[in-house]
């Protein structure tokens, strides 16, 4: 059985200007990611990243962990959910009929707690099949992509591979249900708990993907407790 591990980016900064730029935690959470892989004998044949900053830095930090120089390969289907297109689009139309989402955005979405809530409902709205917003990528487009990058992924590095994926959220929930065969409905159950680099490993042959563990943060867990300081996020 050949492997892929999908990593998560380490902390983005919420509220700052540049939002895509990895926090001083979110670099330390990829580097510590790095080392943990190399500790436990993770040897990357290849590695993917999405076009993100956040996804590219993390995996730069990640793979400079390894012994030798790991084949780094950027694939636009690896970028996150389009969360400002969906807030700008469809939020409205899910303001229409669910008032108490609209009290939380009068409050303002500067809270984390509060944005969640809000990309929850506009998520769920969009891989409904009441939503046919033609002005932004439709869940069929975007699940599609990720789904071919996957097969691409296995038909292009063979069996026997171990290779590495450095995604965000989003798109591992529209992976791990995919594997699980769920729909689209039940894919958010997947996307909100995923915290900043967890690990979800997939074992592939020829013909079949199956899930091995679901966002494994254990590692930075340990760390907080010997490094005396917060590790684990989910922003």
């Amino acid at each position: 059985m050949a492997t892929i591990y999908l990593i998560r980016h380490g902390q983005a900064s919420f509220g700052a200007e540049n939002y895509d730029e990895l926090s001083p935690l979110g670099r330390l959470q990829a580097t510590l990611t790095g080392e943990y892989l190399a500790r436990t004998g993770v040897v990357f044949d290849a590695a993917y990243c999405g076009p993100l900053e956040r996804q590219k830095d993390t995996a730069a930090l990640a793979l400079a962990g390894q012994a030798a120089v790991v084949p780094l390969i950027e694939d636009q289907r690896l970028e996150e959910v389009r969360n400002d297109e969906h807030l700008e689009y469809l939020l409205p139309k899910v303001l229409e009929t669910r008032p108490e989402i609209k009290a939380v955005v009068d409050q303002g979405l500067d809270s984390s707690k509060r944005f969640q809530k809000v990309i929850e409902a506009v998520f769920n709205y969009w891989v409904s099949p009441e939503c046919d917003e033609p002005a932004i990528q439709s869940w069929a487009e975007y699940s599609e992509g990720v789904h071919s990058m996957l097969r691409d992924i296995i038909t292009n590095q063979g069996g026997g591979k171990t290779i590495g994926v450095f995604t965000s959220g989003g798109t591992i929930a529209a992976l791990t249900a995919a594997v699980l065969k769920l729909p689209g409905s039940a894919t958010y159950q997947f996307y909100e708990p995923v915290f900043n680099c967890s690990v979800t490993q997939l074992f592939y042959s020829s013909d079949r993907v199956s899930l091995s563990y679901f966002n494994d943060c254990s590692f930075l867990r340990e760390l907080s407790v010997a490094r005396g300081e917060k590790l684990v996020t989910y922003r």
